[in-house]
């Protein structure tokens, strides 16, 4: 029996591994019945000489040898649109080259499924900034992606939710993008509790008014939009917005705290999904939409639930951190060779939060080699003075 002693309420406390591995598995993206992203985090490259809260370095190797993974288990890549990451360490420069080259290498499979933010990320909020400007940021962006072949991902602008003056701002600006795209588009609604900058998006603080002008958007242009990713950890309103979107437009659960669910659905439909905890755990979520594609729904929930608690850990408040959980499996998981991120960001969450990660990680099965686990966490407990 594999064990560690883990910081536990202050001490020290033995813990057991006991989580039975879900072994790696090529898949196709045709076997399931869902449509399911990743949203794909970036490899930082420890050895560069730069400073990481202003300046990224970027390991291109590992960060697309990641995004190969992915596809291999019949994943789809949302890239460079992590939202712990882009915005917050990763830059338009960066994501534009991180598209580049993550387009190039899926042109080099078959079915790689893959779709790239846009957003006006490189237009900082401000005073001056006007509804004209935001416009003119994402039709670059959107114009840089097209130009690779990219398919788009139109995340939540901090620009317009800080220039907006009410509900009609933002029906401009998505009827001008969406009157203008050459796919249809997936919208992304990101909400404050990832990101406190986007509150009041779409116009209204309260959650179910907004929805009222996001419909209202979607409706206009339906054949402009493949669906739209919400992202409020809110089964009901998402279960809500679900059940009235127009026919063919889908709905791509964001919930990392209620995802099992509402990708299983109930009678009046269901989620397909880009989720961020999809990154962390793709082997078994590969798994689990295999199984749930050839209408083993016991199974399906047998592997996916037991994630739920782990989600839910690494995307506890403040959730813009959550980051930090899904590149620590990474590095516990062989996947990198240590354990830096963008902008630092390795230091925002405690030792006991990644204390209880692990545990919970062994726990949904999501420890590929517990043994490397274990090898691993004792390096960063070292790091924090634990022998």
């Amino acid at each position: 029996m594999v064990s560690i002693d883990l910081p536990r309420e202050g001490r020290l406390a033995r813990y057991e591994l006991t989580g039975r591995p879900v072994p790696l598995k090529q898949r196709e993206a045709a076997a399931f019945s869902r449509v399911a992203f990743a949203a794909a985090h970036v490899v930082a490259d420890p050895l560069a000489d730069n400073d990481p809260w202003l300046t990224p370095a970027i390991d291109w190797e590992r960060t697309l040898a990641f995004r190969h993974r992915l596809w291999d288990l019949g994943l789809g890549v949302a890239e460079a649109m992590d939202t712990a990451q882009r915005g917050m360490g990763l830059g338009w420069p960066e994501a534009r080259e991180l598209i580049r080259r993550a387009l190039a290498e899926a042109r080099g499979r078959s079915g790689a499924l893959i779709a790239c933010g846009a957003g006006t990320d490189h237009l900082a909020p401000g005073p001056d900034v006007s509804i004209d400007d935001i416009l003119k940021a994402y039709e670059s962006q959107i114009e840089a992606i097209e130009a690779e072949g990219g398919r788009i991902i139109l995340m939540a602008s901090r620009a317009l939710a800080a220039a907006a003056k009410g509900p009609e701002d933002y029906i401009r600006v998505y009827d001008r993008i969406l009157s203008q795209v050459k796919d249809p588009v997936i919208i992304h609604w990101l909400g404050e509790m990832f990101d406190p900058a986007l509150e009041g998006y779409w116009g209204n603080g309260d959650h179910m008014e907004a929805m009222k002008t996001s419909l209202a958007v979607i409706e206009a242009h339906a054949e402009k939009v493949d669906g739209i990713k919400i992202s409020l950890l809110s089964k009901e309103k998402e279960i809500a917005m679900r059940r009235r979107l127009p026919k063919g437009v889908r709905m791509y659960t964001g919930d990392d705290f209620n995802y099992a669910e509402l990708i299983a659905g109930d009678e009046r439909g269901y989620s397909d999904a880009l989720l961020g905890i999809f990154d962390a755990i793709a082997p078994v979520a590969s798994a689990a939409l295999e199984a749930l594609g050839e209408g083993r729904n016991g199974e399906f929930f047998e592997l996916l639930e037991p994630t739920v608690p782990l989600s839910r850990h690494i995307f506890k408040a403040p959730t813009r951190f959550y980051k930090t959980g899904v590149v620590f499996l990474a590095y516990l998981n062989g996947l990198q060779d240590h354990f830096v991120m963008i902008g630092g960001q390795q230091s925002a969450r405690s030792l006991a939060h990644i204390a209880e990660l692990f545990r919970l990680a062994d726990r949904a099965g999501a420890l590929a080699d517990p043994e490397l686990a274990v090898s691993r966490m004792r390096r960063v407990l070292a790091v924090h003075g634990i022998d």
